[in-house]
């Protein structure tokens, strides 16, 4: 067998923090009490992490709402994480479906988005296989995304792996951020993992 990769598909694998972004989908108010408090705390809390990993790496966040006048404003716990974040309201399921949105994120010249959001099935797997279309690698945190019921959320992941994402937990995706130790940014991110 034959295991030789090109340069492009190794790179396409990993996470370089100044080709990177993170984009956290409609985590609303009015939508959180609908998926199981013990899932939704995990999610919560890894979405926290991505978020104040993110900031202390100065990696760009954007994030999303669905519909706000009926599912609510962003959980207040992570908006807080979100000062220097782009917002972006939408209507359509799939991001990349707003006007502005998909012409913004490509002119901004990333190589990679990290995804963590809600709910696994429709939003985020729509954006997610839109962005793959455009030819974004995109990692999918397993364990920063979340639907009602775990079928749905199984199903995601598989649907958006067989449709090219990379399916990764956040712990992974900000060690391969940082690609080292001994740093300050090692330290941070370690004490944030813990």
């Amino acid at each position: 067998m034959n295991y030789e990769l090109e340069e492009m598909d190794v790179n396409y694998f990993g996470l370089d923090k100044r080709k990177t972004a993170l984009l956290i989908i409609d985590v609303q108010e009015k939508h959180t009490p609908v998926m199981k408090k013990d899932v939704y705390e995990k999610i919560k809390n890894n979405i926290l992490i991505f978020a104040k990993g993110a900031n202390k790496l100065n990696i760009p966040i954007f994030y999303t709402q669905q519909y706000t006048k009926g599912l609510g404003e962003t959980d207040p716990d992570i908006k807080k994480e979100l000062n220097d974040a782009t917002f972006y309201e939408k209507t359509s399921f799939s991001c990349c479906g707003e006007d502005t949105f998909l012409d913004s994120f490509m002119e901004m010249d990333f190589e990679s988005v990290i995804v963590a959001g809600m709910e696994t099935h429709i939003c985020v797997l729509q954006t997610v296989t839109d962005l793959v279309a455009n030819g974004m690698a995109v990692h999918v945190a397993a364990d920063a995304v979340c639907s009602r019921d775990k079928f749905n959320w199984k199903f995601g992941l598989e649907f958006m792996k067989d449709a090219g994402a990379i399916i990764t937990v956040t712990e992974t995706a900000l060690f391969q951020l940082l690609g080292k130790a001994g740093t300050e940014n090692f330290k941070y991110i370690s004490k944030l993992v813990k």
